[in-house]
């Protein structure tokens, strides 16, 4: 007869005998912010090391590691800086490989990584939809994944009506294979806001071209204009009873027509005379050079006119358009549009003695505010810093403060405009533009996530003192 098994004894366990707890994942314990610093990390290093291969090479070309990091991070950050000429210096597979980090990193790259996982039918759990949302600027997790669905559908609907555009200037001038590719990389490159093409002297060739500069002109503005507004804007226009334009919208885009039209107006007043840029052209090229040249610092590093021939007045306005640059949650950088409003709009509403900041009958709330200051200063000081080491690592007299500072904003802000500096730089400051360009794509919205999360407050809080002098 067998005897039934005894019962377990209770009481307290040996000591070392208690059952290890799960560990979390490693990408639960990274915070957004964090994962998207370290994905764009990784993928700069991956695409460094695909164009560093000599199968990427343009025929008797050689390209050194980095060059080949140089032009990773370029791309991978939208920017358009290049140290080498992508049309001679890589083969098509190279080019081909800069065109998809073009696009990785326009959309984002952990916004493709959910796409796979749509595809494999793998489930997206909450943490990932926080992720997705911090990427894409989205208001809240819950409809990122329908909203990533929108995005990509969104986004190769326009580029592959720009490279049909395209199509009808780069086939008669490049052939069927040649001119087909040629249109969809800088339809791929305008949309992302990256600035690349596949001509040693840009677009220079195309200033009194409409087809190819309004083309290029508008997918740059519809892909700086952000994934949520156009969207919207969308949605609205289809169904203006049931959706409605949010307050966001309006803002983006008063900010964004407001913008285009200073920096065409001031471009077509200060370099109406000089015999370099506007001066030789015909008065309906001036106005097409001037409307794409208002355009391009709107973070799209393209150019159908010489930088290094403009006038110093128009590249202060450059400057300033650079570091504005986009609107959030789209393919382009700077501290975007938003930001420059709350902090110019809470400025002024200070100035008026208004205790309250409003826009469209609403009020933005002290958080906001604060958020915005934090990310321009935060802006301000890195800009200024990588300037800094810029001119210290400056070992050529022929390059000017103001080249140096051009390159700086252009970086952070990933707009690829240059006053033909890039290439003369040494590797110490291609270095430094790196870091910039790297920064410059993560740093704001790294920044806006990181305020933006609620965090415990001071236990300890002191009494206010108004006896600080400002001003």
């Amino acid at each position: 007869m067998t005897r039934p098994p005894l019962p377990p004894v209770s009481g307290p366990r040996p000591l070392g005998s208690e059952a290890p707890r799960a560990r979390k994942p490693l990408l639960s314990r990274v915070s957004p912010p964090q994962l998207i610093a370290l994905t764009f990390a990784l993928g700069i290093l991956l695409g460094a090391g695909l164009l560093w291969l000599p199968v990427t090479h343009g025929e008797g070309r050689s390209v050194n590691f980095l060059q080949a990091l140089f032009t990773a991070t370029s791309a991978l950050c939208v920017t358009g800086l290049n140290v080498i000429d992508p049309s001679r210096d890589f083969n098509r597979l190279g080019q081909v490989i800069i065109m998809l980090l073009i696009q990785v990193g326009g959309l984002g790259i952990i916004t493709f990584g959910t796409v796979f996982a749509l595809v494999t039918r793998r489930r997206v759990n909450y943490s990932e939809r926080i992720r997705l949302a911090q990427q894409v600027s989205a208001f809240s997790a819950g409809d990122v994944v329908p909203l990533i669905r929108n995005i990509f559908l969104y986004t190769f609907v326009i580029e592959a009506v720009g490279a049909a555009l395209l199509a009808f200037r780069f086939v008669p001038l490049e052939g069927w294979g040649r001119g087909l590719f040629y249109a969809v990389f800088h339809s791929v490159s305008a949309f992302n806001n990256a600035g690349f093409a596949l001509y040693s002297d840009n677009l220079v060739r195309f200033v009194g071209d409409p087809l190819v500069s309004l083309v290029i002109a508008f997918l740059i503005i519809l892909g700086g204009m952000g994934f949520l507004v156009q969207l919207n804007v969308v949605a609205h226009l289809l169904h203006p009873r049931r959706s409605r334009l949010l307050v966001h919208s309006k803002l983006v885009l008063t900010m964004m027509v407001a913008l285009l039209i200073i920096g065409t107006l001031m471009y077509l007043a200060l370099e109406w005379s000089n015999p370099r840029t506007l001066a030789p052209l015909p008065f309906g090229d001036k106005l097409l050079a001037s409307f794409f040249q208002g355009v391009v610092p709107r973070t799209a590093g393209f150019n159908t006119q010489d930088y290094g021939a403009m006038r110093l007045g128009t590249i202060f306005i450059t400057i300033i358009l650079m570091f504005i640059g986009a609107n959030p949650g789209s393919t382009g950088g700077g501290i975007k549009t938003s930001t420059f409003y709350v902090m110019m709009a809470s400025a002024w509403s200070m100035v008026r003695g208004q205790a309250d900041t409003t826009l469209f009958s609403r009020r933005i709330d002290r958080e906001t505010i604060l958020r915005a200051m934090t990310v321009g200063l935060l802006s301000i000081g890195l800009v200024n810093t990588m300037f800094i080491l810029l001119l210290v690592t400056n070992s050529r007299v022929n390059i000017t403060f103001e080249q140096l500072f051009f390159e700086a904003v252009s970086a952070f802000g990933t707009v690829g405009l240059s006053m033909n500096a890039t290439p003369l730089l040494n590797p110490e400051q291609h270095l430094v533009l790196i870091l910039l360009m790297y920064l410059g794509r993560i740093g704001p919205l790294t920044f806006a996530v990181a305020f933006n999360s609620r965090t415990q407050g001071d236990p300890v809080r002191y009494p206010a003192e108004k006896d600080i002098l400002i001003g």
